[in-house]
């Protein structure tokens, strides 16, 4: 196979990725970020946003150094001008033609968040951006939003969150000190991987000993993958014996975009349905979470990804253990995608059947 074939199958191309969140690009505030190796650009002409290459089709200058007026980008080097599509609206040199055209990617808005398709064009399909509903449902002063930039290979941040023991170890003091212990079990759905974790009457790790103050705690987690790296992982934490409702969950999208091999753009939301308007339990959470985001969770892959270097993951032969079940099913299930990248495979799990099984 042919280095630029290999390239092609990196990465799974035929799906939305998270680009960033909706407030980073305004009329006056571009956005340039790089995923699957491509430099992207993101501007808005009113409302309206846009996705190019940032690299004019020309000598390749960046076309984010240049000057924005009415949705028209004009490269800063010899001034072709590109509109929102990526055809050529102007050139100073000469008569316009078909061929002079930036890439233009389709952009999809929703959920507060910028996506962005990075494959065929023709088959971007917005029925195919999972539902992230809770984040519409939860009061922007209850929502809680991280973005960590990572110098780890995304399926390293996806092992992460699919494999929660290690909140034990890394976490001690705001997450852990439950889930090794708990009955787990992991799980397919469609394209997707489900895992689960139900702790009976336990000592409420830090972080939930709102909900739980005093007495022991059934607690409740569970983490959702779709293809190929975003997941939504819900938890409750209730009185032991109390069953929970849907009032009693969080959710929080941990996103996965990969930037290169070795670097990850990480979004992370956190919503819940309870003490909406307590301001001293989301400062308090906003604080634990960055802390075991940034300093815990960052440092450790960061660290793993050196120690693997520019090795295959397999290649290494990792000793596989139990907790490990639903991030090999991630894996093998993502190889294959990438090896078809067909759209229609992403099926995912109907919304209400969600809801029934968590009633």
């Amino acid at each position: 196979m042919s280095s630029e074939a290999s390239e092609a199958k990196r990465w799974l191309r035929n799906v939305w990725y998270q680009a960033g969140w909706s407030d980073e690009v305004t009329a006056e505030a571009r956005l340039v970020r790089t995923i699957l190796d491509e430099p992207i650009l993101f501007h808005r002409d009113g409302e309206q946003l846009f996705a190019l290459l940032d690299r004019c089709p020309h000598r390749f200058a960046p076309l984010s150094e240049g000057r924005f007026q009415d949705g028209i980008v004009t490269c800063p080097y010899h001034g072709l001008a590109f509109d929102g599509t990526g055809a050529c609206a102007r050139n100073p040199h000469g008569p316009v033609t078909s061929a002079m055209r930036a890439r233009a990617y389709p952009v999809l808005e929703r959920h507060s968040a910028i996506w962005v398709w990075m494959g065929d064009p023709q088959l971007a399909d917005p029925n195919l951006l999972p539902n992230l509903s809770f984040i519409d449902e939860t009061p922007p002063n209850a929502r809680i939003r991280f973005y960590m930039p990572t110098k780890a290979n995304y399926e390293l941040l996806t092992d992460n969150i699919l494999d929660l023991s290690h909140t034990d170890y890394i976490h001690p003091s705001s997450l852990g000190g439950i889930m090794t212990g708990a009955k787990a079990r992991s799980w397919e759905e469609g394209a997707s991987v489900v895992a689960e974790w139900i702790s009976l009457d336990c000592e409420p790790p830090p972080a939930f000993k709102a909900m739980v103050p005093t007495g022991g705690a059934d607690m409740w987690t569970e983490v959702r993958w779709y293809p190929p790296a975003l997941m939504v992982l819900g938890t409750s934490a209730m009185k032991a014996g109390v069953p929970r409702t849907p009032q009693d969950e969080a959710y929080t999208l941990h996103n996965m975009t990969p930037e290169t091999a070795s670097s990850t753009h990480y979004f992370a939301c956190a919503t819940r349905r309870f003490l909406i308007d307590d301001q001293s339990f989301t400062e308090y959470l906003t604080a634990a979470l960055k802390h075991a985001f940034d300093f815990e969770d960052k440092s450790m892959l960061e660290k793993q990804q050196a120690r693997i270097g520019d090795a295959d993951f397999w290649d290494l032969k990792p000793i596989l253990l139990p907790v490990d079940a639903a991030a090999v099913r991630a894996r093998r299930k993502l190889a294959k995608l990438i090896t078809n990248d067909d759209p229609a495979a992403l099926q995912w799990p109907r919304t209400e059947a969600i809801e029934e099984r968590q009633a």
